[in-house]
């Protein structure tokens, strides 16, 4: 009966489909990064892809005739996960002090509500309306959450890893082409199909975007650590840098693509709801768990090409 009762909250959020369209377009790879249950502009982006994915020439679709064609005989894409010590045991406190965050073993939630939140890839905001009546500041073992069902972070790191044969939905990209215009990555197969598109954030000062063209990723880093340069050092002061652990939220997210234009890369952040709008310092940012897919896709050598 309980759990009735969550899916049912969930099917009413989604009454529209759209909630429902917007994570199984997820779960095929085409991301509006942060699911939120509101029809817009990224949301569009990655049905446009899907739909030209699949079928070039077809004509656009509504959100409510696209779910009712691709998705509407797939199973829930929900599913009811419940709060364990673990999870609570691993939450931390970020300090604001940078020489404090070096002490740290790791950069991870602060929160439960961030925590469920980006395991479904969702905004906090989706997440309380999905779960009702959940005392966000006095979470305990044994609540029972409703999220959707996507697989953990790690299995993409692991999907990446030598000798492991790669998931059928998960093939290799040939290529990773960035639209500074749209500010989306997407990534082909060999073939030139689109097989992932995933909203991005670039440089709120043009001077610090990438040139046109094509590089190529040289490193791929799975929770990487983050050296922290102050922007600002008062005149005749030793510059501090401060080397920051990985985590969740960590600065550069869980993963690092590495690309071969020094100090530039692709890579996640603690911030999803930030992605499509300007503001990093030049690189690439993602959604982690975006980052995390492409990370899966790539290898030191794809090709990317830097588009307007």
């Amino acid at each position: 009966m309980f759990v009735a009762s969550l899916l049912f909250c969930a099917l009413t959020f989604a009454e529209s489909k759209t909630l429902a369209l917007q994570i199984h377009l997820d779960r095929a790879g085409f991301s509006c990064s942060t699911i939120d249950g509101v029809w817009g502009p990224k949301a569009e982006g990655a049905l446009r892809a899907f739909i030209r994915s699949r079928a070039p020439d077809a004509p656009p679709l509504t959100p409510a005739q696209a779910y009712d064609r691709y998705f509407a005989r797939s199973p829930t894409p929900f599913r009811i996960e419940v709060v364990t010590q673990e999870d609570l045991d691993a939450l931390v406190k970020i300090p604001d002090d940078p020489a404090a965050r070096a002490k740290l073993t790791r950069m991870g939630y602060e929160s439960i509500k961030e925590m469920f939140a980006e395991r479904g890839h969702l905004s906090q905001v989706a997440l309380a309306k999905m779960n009702p009546g959940v005392d966000w500041s006095s979470i305990r073992p044994g609540l029972r959450l409703i999220i959707p069902d996507f697989p953990p972070i790690e299995d993409e790191f692991k999907a990446a890893e030598r000798g492991r044969p790669r998931r059928p939905t998960r093939p290799e990209a040939a290529l990773v082409r960035v639209s500074l215009s749209s500010r989306t990555i997407t990534a082909l197969d060999a073939s030139g199909r689109v097989i992932a598109h995933f909203p991005c954030s670039i440089a709120a000062d043009k001077a610090k975007v990438p040139p046109h063209g094509e590089l190529k990723v040289t490193s791929a880093v799975p929770w990487p650590n983050y050296t922290y340069t102050p922007d600002v050092t008062p005149r005749e002061k030793r510059v501090r840098r401060h080397v920051w652990p990985s985590g969740e939220n960590c600065p550069v997210g869980v993963a690092w693509l590495g690309l071969n234009l020094p100090g530039y890369g692709i890579h996640g952040t603690p911030r999803p709801e930030s992605i499509g709008f300007t503001g990093s310092h030049g690189c690439f940012r993602l959604a982690n768990w975006n980052a995390a897919r492409l990370f899966a896709l790539c290898r030191p050598g794809t090709r990317v090409v830097i588009a307007p």
